[in-house]
């Protein structure tokens, strides 16, 4: 328990006792926050990336040959950058459930028969031929870690390979988390699911105004979404949530999931946006319906599972996997939004790393929950003279990029 001040009194009303008390319940409450955070982020959490990798392409400018370190995740972002010919991509992530499924991903690539057979694993629900696929062409073929983990049981005594014989995006933390959200707005009479019936982008805009953007002012749900763990399942962590309840009077993320849904729901037509299709029907859209992601389209196959060797999966974090990484190796690096969550030394440890790996005309993408760069202020002089902030190009796509979770998007390029 943390000691109070020597000149603090013992009487009930005391004010000095009662702010150290405060005080102290404020930060056990941080505290607990950060522990739950935690412990919900140990199991997998995104069974797809909700980071737009076309997007990513274009800001890095991508080319055969370049190498590439990326934070793992789901892994469809490394898949579609493989399509670019980059000679090398390094995948780390901390989270051993996702090293697991970028690893499954890859072999999926690697061993089925034809594109047909990755589109049917990766791609639809209520397929049961997918667990004998993975039994039959793939298990054999990976390494013993991996096996072991898609051939254990979930703690419903499962095979967690099953998932894929049912629906793999309906679970993880995020996958809960929408469908949370799913059964909140039936609560207020309104189906999330009826969004796809939408024709036009007119439709589109007609859905959210009249049946979506209601609902942000219905108290509950304002109160549920001043609340930071019921947002835990978007990725927000607690120090992410207070710098965004900072710009509402009533510390509500309200107002910020309103807008940000309505880009999702009104800026791109929802053929083209497979991410709301994730959002609002909870699977990829069906040929008829819409597209799948670039890295399941039929021009890329060949590619992507010809470079699959190419990819390595890392158990690491970004800083350690490039400590070991010799000066002016690597060209392009994606940190999605792991930065929101590190501290100021951190911060620079990374950058440090980062700064000394970096090639001539290397680029680092990012992405932040609020708009500005969380570099800004908190990078070391010395690391951040090194860098170029390409802020016009990092507005334009980070209005472009379709899965509209994120308030800003970063590109910095390294300095003749």
């Amino acid at each position: 328990m943390t000691e109070l001040a020597p000149d603090v009194g013992f009487g009930r009303n005391n004010p000095k006792l009662k702010n150290a008390l405060l005080q102290h319940k404020t930060f056990s409450l941080a505290g607990l926050s950060e522990r739950l955070f935690g412990l919900l982020f140990s199991g997998l959490v995104y069974p797809q990336i909700w980071e737009d990798p076309i997007v990513d392409m274009e800001a890095m400018q991508l080319r055969p040959g370049h190498r590439i370190v990326t934070i793992g995740s789901g892994g469809c972002n490394m898949l579609t950058y493989l399509s670019a010919g980059p000679s090398r991509i390094d995948v780390v992530d901390l989270n051993p459930h996702h090293i697991a499924l970028n690893r499954l991903k890859l072999a999926a690539f690697r061993h089925l028969p034809g594109h047909k057979d990755v589109v049917r694993f990766l791609a639809t629900q209520g397929t049961q031929s997918n667990v004998q696929a993975f039994d039959l062409f793939i298990a054999p073929k990976v390494d013993q870690a991996t096996r072991s983990y898609w051939n254990g049981r979930s703690v419903s005594g499962r095979r967690r390979i099953g998932v894929f014989g049912r629906n793999i995006y309906r679970t993880g933390l995020l996958g809960r988390f929408i469908a949370a959200s799913h059964i909140l707005a039936r609560l207020h009479g309104v189906n999330p699911e009826e969004f796809v019936q939408a024709r036009s982008m007119r439709e589109q805009r007609q859905f959210f105004d009249t049946r979506l953007a209601p609902l942000f002012e219905r108290p509950f749900i304002r109160w549920i979404t001043s609340q930071k763990s019921s947002l835990f399942g978007l990725g927000i962590p607690p120090q992410q949530f207070d710098e965004l309840a900072s710009l509402s009077a009533d510390k509500s993320l309200a107002a910020v999931l309103r807008h940000r849904l309505e880009k999702l729901t009104c800026h791109f037509p929802l053929r083209e946006n497979y991410f709301a299709w994730q959002a609002f029907a909870r699977r990829y859209p069906l040929p008829h319906e819409g597209d799948l992601p670039a890295y399941l389209h039929t021009d890329n196959y060949e590619t992507i599972r010809n470079r699959a060797e190419d990819v390595q999966v890392h158990h690491a974090s970004f800083t350690e996997l490039l400590a070991k990484k010799p000066a002016a190796s690597v060209d392009r690096y994606v940190l999605l939004d792991a930065q929101d969550w590190m501290n100021d030394q951190q911060l620079n440890d990374l950058w440090t790393e980062i700064t000394r790996t970096a090639a001539a005309d290397a680029t680092v993408i990012f992405r932040t929950a609020a708009e500005d760069s969380i570099l800004t202020g908190r990078l070391s002089p010395a690391l951040m003279e090194q860098w170029h902030y390409d802020a016009e190009t990092s507005l334009k796509l980070g209005n472009a990029d379709r899965s509209a979770i994120y308030g800003g998007f970063h590109i910095y390029r390294k300095k003749a």
